[in-house]
Formats: C-alpha cells, structure tokens, sequence
C-alpha cells in the first residue's frame, strides 16, 4: 500500500497548533422535535401526550401525574385510546412521571415525560455544555434511534456529543475499509441535528495485533497513522475531533505506559493533521486520578506539540475536582481541558429491563448534575461530557444513563437540559469562597440568547449520596446585585431564593454584576513549555509485555511502568517511524538517565524514508542496589534529525529488589 505524506512544514503553516477549528461555524439552527416525539420530550406550548407503557395490563384503570418530588399534579380516568397515548394538555416546564393504577389505586405500570423550554437562539459554538452519547453503540446500524438520540441531545441545548468506533469494523483488512456504515450514517445525523462530534476508538483489527489482545495499541504504529488519516478524510466536516484510544492508563483498555501513550499520539497526530490540519486531535484520554508522574512522563516525551486538547475522565465527586485536578491542569500545557466522561455512579434497584435508580437517588442525580458541571467548568475545563445520555448499566450495578431504555427521561435529563440554556457559551469567571455548605459559581453566558452573568447557587456538605440533600445554605448578595430572573436545576421559573438547598438554582444578573462580588478566579492551566514541536520521526519502545507492573501513585489513580530488578539488564526494542515527505538522517543517543543506569543502542546513526521504521535492539541495566538510589526513574533518548526535528523517548522503569536466592 502506497501512504502519501505531507511535509510537515507545510501542515504547521496550515495550522496545527490551533486548539479549536476554525472551519465555519456549523449550520446550526434552533431545533424542533421530531414528529414522533421520542422519549416523551416536548417543548413548553405544545400539548403533550405519553406513549402508555408497551404491554400495559388491560386492569389500568386510572392515571396519575407527579413530579419528581412524588407531588401528584393530575389524575383521571385512564381514557380508552386506539392511538395508544395519554393526553395530558399543555405543561409547564419540568419533568414528570406518569403512573397507570387500577380501579383500586394500586400501580401497574409507569412512564414518564418531560417539557422543555425552547431555545430562542442556536446554540453558540463556544457552548460548554456536551454530553457522551455513543449513539454508534446505542444505535448500531438503526439509523431511526440515532435521529432520536441526536434530537434528544439537541433539544437539550448540548453542543458537543461523543461517539464511539470500531476500527476493526470500519477496516476489517489492511487499507479495505468497509462502506455505508453504522459510523457514516451517525455522522451524518448528528451533524444534521447541528451536533458537533468527538469520536473515539479504542480496539485494534485481528491483522494488526501480532499476537496482543484486541484491547491494546497495534505494535505498529503505522497503520495507526494510516487509518488516522483514512478517517481524517472520509469524516472530514462531519466529525470535528477525535481521542485516538480510551482510558489506556487503565487495565480495561490495554493498561499501556505512559511513553506507549506519547508514541501512540504523535503517530495519530501526525496522521489526522496530514489529511485535515483544522481537525482538532485530543490527547488520548486518560480516566482515574490524576498524578504529577504522569504529566512528568508528557513533558519529559514532549508530547504536547501532538494535542489540541487535553482530555481527562472523572468519576469522583464534583467537590474534590478542584484539588484532584492539579497535574491535569498543568499536564495540558497551554491547551483547552476537556473531560470527555464524567458522573458518580449510583446503584439501580435491579428491576430489569429497565434498572431504574429509586426515586430519591433519581431526584439528587438530577440535582448532581449542575453541581458537577460548574465545579468542572471552575476547576479548569473548557468543555464537559457528562456520561452517559442513554439507558447504560455496568456489571457492578451502577445505572448511567439520563434516559430509560425506551427514550423517557429521567429527571436528570430535564436537568442536562436547564444547563444548555441558562450556561449556553458561558465561561467561569470565579466562585464565591465556600461559606458552610453554601456554594456560588459565576459565569458569563447567553441563556435565552442574550449577554447574561449567571450564578449557580447550592449547598450541599461533601457527602456520599446516602447522606445528600440534607444541608442548607444561605445565600446573600450585594444590594447592587439584582438578580433579574431565577430558575431551578430542572428549568422551572423560581423566585429568589436567600435559602438554598442541595438543589442547585440558576439566578440570571445584568451582564457584568458578577464583576461586584468578591470571586476567585478559576486556577490557570499549565503553560506550554519551550522547546517542543512536532516531529515527523516517532520513537517508540517495545518491551516484552511481562515487564508492566501497575504503578498506584496516588489513591484512586492507575497507571504502568517497566520493571526491572537492581543489577538486572533487560533487552528490548527500539523503534523510529517516519511519517514525513522526505528521506532524514540522524542520530538517537541517550539524554539522561539515573545515576549508575546504562542504555546501549546497537547502532545510533539511521536513515529512513517516508513511511520507513527502523528498529534498533536495545539494552538497559539497572545498577545494582548498592550502586544506585534509583528505584524509580526515567530513561530518556533523543533523535536528531536536522531540519525535521528532534524526537523524544522517556520511559519510566520501577526497580524492584532482587528475589532473595534459595
């Protein structure tokens, strides 16, 4: 297969560096729903009526309606319908449930429905409001449910939304790519609804493993660059970035080390911004806690040249992302953060299909949800994917999803949805300090279309969810503050609250009031170190996959690194990909290593071609224990390579004491 290659001058000068696009805004109108109406959603005006539950019992004698504080709204006789809904004529903003009795008032069966405000502007492409979708999961090769997602996720306000992938379906064959796929058809329709997407892949083809599972890198890290650019240029305009692996720091996703990790995204930087140097190429999305080892490892490989974005998963609590997020903040090195999955799980009641949480755990998601994103959008990131929008459980109980199997919301979607209004194109200007259980976060945003500042007001102690929504806070503004308008976590018209509680509250203010209060600002990100920049020679090292040891740096965070014992010297191979538009010659010598540590190369002078990997057998010996205080350290290599650049390698070994001899 012939791989065509552009000089890499010519990609900077087109540029790569950008952290966001710069093609032309999407056309992006105000959505409507569809016909169907799926999922219950309508829009405030509209009249609204429920599907009734497939197979409701022909006892169902008697509806009721209720709100998700179980405060019975409507009731009546359940009429006799040959068009299988419940009318229940025009409703407010908020969400509802809808319960089917008997003659004697006992429960049948239940659904539920939400109205929504409509949106009086486009969404603005600046908007950090996204949520994960995953509608080529959800919706495999059913195009029909991925227009429902993608509605359902636009008429919430959403900006972005996140995909996922299969590299092994889209190129079942070395450069064969399947067509008309499940993948095509999500792209289009996501895009259609004025969805902006963020896809992912993260399993490797049968014919590029050599003998590794399906969930790890492809050794080669040429065909990484290759379906890098395949992709690039068959989703050009349709998808607008990509997190090229998922959670690789984990053991679920192929527990790879920090240097794979770099390797791995230079290959697929490369390869993305040769076909379509707007694209926006985010750093391959790392999940637990995370650690300054692992930002070392970046900086020390110079991997931030190859991210537009840098990207984090969280599932711990909202309250601690400001202390926990430390090393992520400097680890994106001048760039956007975005955290691209983030919740706290909770249990489901275990009632399949449908393992719903109980209704005060469904009632306190929804009010998580506000909560978690104005303390991401405070602790540094640009842009939060809630996860996940639609029906999901884990093996270990945990339900997700913001809608029930069958599209009805649960109360935390109506609260997704109070978020893209009232924090559309917002950015954090600061909090007030914590007073109590009191919190205040400001934003600068454009609900309703118009210029507004916006304070997001709660109180809530820093519990686990058995011993949520308890505390109370009070709230106290400056006289020359006015707040012109307030809404509740669910959208809801709400007066001005002094008292608040562990449900969040929108309060709009003039544009510039939240100047008058006393805010800390959000913490900066981490600065872009010098003397970095892209290199089309890509370093990699393959050690025999036995020497990874999990590394817990920190509690709650996962990472690898190589093992070796004092004294041991441990063989493996070293590689140099080019994936430039012309032959190079240079050197790869050792930059540092710890004191008493040796590396040999067989040889240090190479020449390669566009498209050329060279491997070099290599040796690395740790010193023995009494020589060296190393027990933990990073072995560094550079390339020089003239006027294309310089590569770098680091790689972390943990030096274990040698077994005690029998």
């Amino acid at each position: 297969m012939k791989t065509h290659f552009l000089p890499l001058a010519l990609v900077l000068a087109l540029g790569v560096a950008a952290a966001e696009s710069r093609r032309p805004p999407l056309p992006r109108s105000i959505p409507a729903p569809l016909p169907d109406h799926p999922g219950n959603i309508f829009l405030e005006g509209e009249a609204v009526s429920v599907r009734l539950p497939e197979g409701l019992s022909p006892k169902a004698a008697q509806w009721r309606m209720l709100d998700e504080t179980d405060r019975k709204l409507r009731q009546g006789a359940l009429p006799r319908t040959k068009t299988g809904r419940l009318s229940l004529g025009r409703l407010p903003v908020g969400w509802y449930r809808v319960e089917f009795l008997d003659a004697k008032g006992g429960l049948l069966d239940w659904t539920s429905t939400a109205v929504l405000a409509r949106l009086k502007a486009p969404v603005p492409e600046d908007s950090p409001v996204a949520v994960d979708m995953a509608v080529s999961w959800f919706a495999h090769d059913n195009p029909a449910d991925q227009r429902r997602f993608a509605s359902l996720a636009a008429l919430a306000g959403v900006n972005w939304v996140r995909d996922r992938m299969r590299w092994g379906e889209i190129e079942p064959e070395p450069g064969r790519f399947a067509e008309n796929t499940s993948y095509d058809s999500a792209a289009d329709i996501q895009h259609a609804a004025g969805l902006r997407v963020l896809q992912v892949f993260h399993d490797t083809p049968s014919w590029a493993r050599e003998g590794r599972p399906g969930g790890e890198f492809a050794p080669d890290l040429r065909h990484l660059y290759r379906f890098a650019r395949a992709m690039a240029r068959r989703f050009r305009g349709r998808v607008q970035a990509w997190e090229p692996w998922n959670e690789a720091n984990v053991a679920t996703f192929g527990g790879h080390t920090v240097d794979e990790m770099c390797s791995w995204q230079k290959a697929a930087w490369l390869g993305f911004k040769a076909e379509d140097p707007d694209l926006i190429v985010c750093w391959n999305v790392v999940t637990t806690v995370p650690t300054r080892q692992h930002t070392a490892g970046l900086l020390a490989n110079q991997a931030w040249p190859y991210y537009d974005t840098y990207n984090i998963h969280s599932y711990d609590w909202a309250h601690s992302y400001l202390e926990l997020w430390e090393p992520a903040r400097a680890a994106a090195c001048g760039r956007p953060m975005w955290v691209t999955e983030s919740d706290r799980g909770q249990k489901h009641l275990g009632n399949a299909p449908w393992f719903d949480l109980s209704r005060r755990d469904e009632r306190l998601k929804a009010e998580y949800l506000a909560q978690e994103y104005a303390q991401s959008l405070y602790a540094g990131a640009s842009l939060h994917f809630h996860f996940i929008l639609g029906h999901y459980r884990e093996p270990n109980g945990v339900q997700f999803g913001l809608l029930r199997k069958d599209f009805t919301p649960r109360p935390a979607y109506a609260a997704l949805a109070a978020l893209g209004r009232f924090l559309a194109g917002a950015k954090c200007l600061g909090r007030l300090r914590p007073d109590g259980d009191t919190r205040v976060i400001a934003f600068r945003a454009q609900p309703d279309g118009k210029k507004r500042d916006v304070l997001i007001a709660w109180a809530e102690r820093n519990v686990d969810w058995p011993q949520r929504g308890q505390a109370r806070g009070a709230l106290k503004l400056p006289p020359e503050v006015r707040v012109e308008a307030a809404f509740d976590y669910l959208g809801r018209p709400a007066s001005d609250p002094k008292r608040l509680t562990s449900a969040p509250c929108f309060l709009l203010l003039r544009p510039g009031d939240a100047s008058r209060l006393p805010l800390e600002p959000p913490p900066a990100l981490g600065s872009e170190p010098g003397g970095g920049s892209p290199c089309p020679i890509v370093l990699q090292a393959l050690f025999p996959r036995d020497r990874r040891v999990k590394v817990t740096d920190r509690p709650w965070s996962q990472a690898y690194a190589y093992r070796a014992q004092a004294g041991e010297t441990v063989a493996f191979r070293l590689r140099a990909y080019h994936f430039g538009a012309k032959a190079v010659s240079g050197t790869v010598e050792t930059a540092a290593l710890p004191a008493g540590w040796e590396l040999k190369l067989e040889r240090h002078k190479i020449t390669l071609a566009p498209g050329d990997m060279v491997e070099i057998p290599a040796r690395l010996r740790i010193a023995a224990a009494d020589a060296s205080p190393a027990r933990d350290g990073w072995a560094q290599l550079r390339g020089r390579f003239g006027g294309a650049g310089e590569a770098a390698l680091a790689f972390r070994v943990r030096v274990q004491e040698p077994s005690p001899s029998r």
